[in-house]
């Protein structure tokens, strides 16, 4: 008796449940869509956000509107989110209704199975492998080698007036290679920095694939870079070497990779890994350049794992535990992370109708959160354009801070990211010293944040 009611109950669940769901979708399509407007037919307020700083266009909107409010930017509706809680939900908690969206032109020229364009199984094993190179415990050996990279970039800087941020990228790039390829970086390095920085010439051109196109020649070597990783490829196989980098990881048999998603995945990774460090150093060096408290707090700080050294003995080649001596310089790494707010925004896309604080994001919409608001909101961190790294001797409130994204899709290399970053300033506030030249007010976008001119500055030798 007892089976057979549990039988009929199944059958009227069955028979219901389509009628709940249309029930709950009409309900959802009675919703209103966010407060904002979408402005002109098909560009939308595309001008209103790229003419000015972004960071107008958005506080504008939110003290207009609110926290959640709609637009119409680069051809597609959006939903702007500049909550702590907002963010959690799209990021976080409800992650498996938004999924990561690129321009398709920007997917063809990294590679369409890159890390970036993907979630569910196929996002995670990617995940894992890239976390099992780029953990604590998989970098933690090799600071040395970093160490040995700043050290040279720093030389070459000597006396020399540079643009700061274009030198940054050098050194992100060269960290970059070697932990992604290891000894066979050595072997490859000029022929994947000359493809790579002709496919960084045409990522934000127009996608139009025409012979003498920046897009077409971004294109072609591109094509040119997958040639070269098949050239490592088989010269490992060949070798039958175990490699902790993470093209080993990349590489393993029970990975399942294609040559093709490990090539997406590769340059992917150096993309990702390039010039958001390299904008971040950038606006380091001008934040202590600007505050000579901090920046003699700092040096001291360094100076200190130098003279401990000395007293023990020691050689002065750092180490990790050394790296994690560094709290003063941690906290300044954090605070600039809030202040410049690299990632400004990500982009999100509803794979279905969501309903959210009475709200309709409809499915197919775009939906950013708003990195830079949040952490530049008074109710978030007092103050908040200030440059005071003492803030994070306290941990700030939950999903306020978020330099590296959140949730599944956070920078699966941020531990690599800050380990260069600490190592770069070692040496530059313990040997060094700079000026700035010309104007420092102002931020320019291009695409991330970055000072007037890439921060033009005059490095020289301590004496």
């Amino acid at each position: 008796m007892a089976a057979l009611f549990c039988f009929f109950a199944a059958l009227v669940f069955l028979f219901l449940l389509p009628l709940f769901r249309m029930l709950s979708l009409g309900r959802r399509r009675k919703l209103p869509l966010p407060p904002g407007t979408l402005g002109w037919p098909y560009v939308g307020e595309t001008f209103q956000l790229y003419s000015q700083n972004p960071s107008v266009f958005f506080a504008s909107k939110q003290k207009r509107y609110g926290s959640i409010f709609k637009t119409h930017v680069l051809g597609c509706p959006c939903v702007m989110i500049s909550s702590p809680e907002a963010a959690k939900f799209v990021l976080s908690t409800r992650a498996d209704l938004f999924k990561p969206t690129f321009p398709a032109s920007k997917e063809r020229m990294l590679g369409r199975q890159a890390i970036f364009f993907h979630q569910g199984d196929y996002h995670m094993k990617l995940r894992k492998l890239v976390m099992r190179a780029f953990k604590p415990d998989a970098i933690k050996n090799k600071v040395s080698q970093i160490e040995a990279i700043a050290v040279e970039a720093l030389r070459s800087w000597e006396g020399q007036s540079m643009n700061t941020f274009q030198e940054m990228k050098t050194y992100s790039l060269n960290v970059a290679l070697q932990n992604i390829f290891g000894e066979d970086e050595i072997r490859y390095r000029e022929q994947l920095k000359r493809c790579y920085y002709i496919l960084e010439k045409g990522y934000n051109s127009m996608p139009i694939n025409l012979p003498g196109t920046l897009f077409h020649k971004s294109m072609k070597a591109r094509k040119e870079l997958a040639q070269i990783l098949a050239k490592i490829l088989f010269s490992r196989r060949q070798r039958k070497e175990e490699s902790n980098d993470l093209l080993g990881s990349f590489m393993e048999e029970k990975a399942g990779l294609t040559d093709e998603q490990i090539a997406d995945n590769v340059i992917g990774v150096i993309f990702a890994a390039r010039d958001t460090t390299a904008s971040v150093l950038t606006w380091i060096v001008k934040y202590l350049g600007e505050n000579p408290s901090v920046l003699q707090a700092v040096t001291e700080e360094q100076e200190l794992i130098i003279k401990s050294k000395n007293n023990c003995g020691q050689d002065q080649i750092l180490n990790w535990a050394d790296t994690k001596n560094m709290p003063i310089t941690s906290r300044v790494i954090q605070e600039t992370l809030r202040v410049a707010s690299i990632l400004s925004f990500t982009f999100r896309e509803a794979v279905e109708d969501v309903e959210y604080e009475g709200y309709l994001i409809p499915k197919g919409w775009k939906v950013l959160p708003l990195f830079r608001n949040i952490h530049h909101s008074p109710d978030n961190f007092p103050d908040p354009e200030r440059f005071d790294p003492s803030r994070f001797e306290v941990a700030p409130k939950p999903n306020t801070f978020m330099p590296f994204g959140n949730g599944v899709h956070s920078c699966p290399g941020n531990e690599l990211a800050k380990l260069e970053m600490l190592v770069l300033l070692h040496h530059l506030t313990t040997k060094y010293r700079w000026s700035m030249v010309g104007p420092q007010n102002g931020i320019q976008y291009g695409p991330f944040p970055l000072p007037p001119n890439g921060l033009p500055i005059t490095l020289f030798l301590k004496t």
